[in-house]
């Protein structure tokens, strides 16, 4: 997957929204009722390295892979960064993506769970 399909896989799920926060920070998030789930980085030298939120388990699996390293301040929350998402394989890629949005979605309230399903 290249840049422009993940920034599209994200925004596939229900309530997912993009925003770009502009200088200083130069981030394009990916959120699910106000939650982040993954995010971009707009800057030079890290234009379009790519983070998301992982289980402690994968978090030691996945940073001791090439191209993936912890993220910067969000690590102790299990944030990986991915240096060139297209190094990634486009399935796996997909469920490390979803089971961020999951787990922003299971933090909302069930109210806004329904909400955002159209229930």
């Amino acid at each position: 997957m290249d840049v422009e399909q993940t920034k599209a896989f994200c925004l596939s799920f229900p309530g997912a929204e993009e925003s770009l926060s502009g200088p200083p920070a130069n981030i394009l998030s990916y959120k699910v009722g106000g939650k982040k789930f993954a995010y971009f980085k707009t800057s030079k030298p890290e234009q379009w390295r790519f983070s998301f939120r992982v289980t402690p388990s994968r978090f030691l699996e996945l940073t001791d892979q090439p191209g993936i390293k912890p993220a910067r301040y969000m690590h102790r929350f299990h944030w990986v960064t991915v240096v060139k998402v297209p190094s990634v394989p486009e399935d796996y890629l997909k469920e490390l993506i979803q089971w961020s949005w999951e787990k922003a979605f299971s933090s909302l309230p069930k109210k806004v769970q329904r909400e955002l399903r159209g229930e």
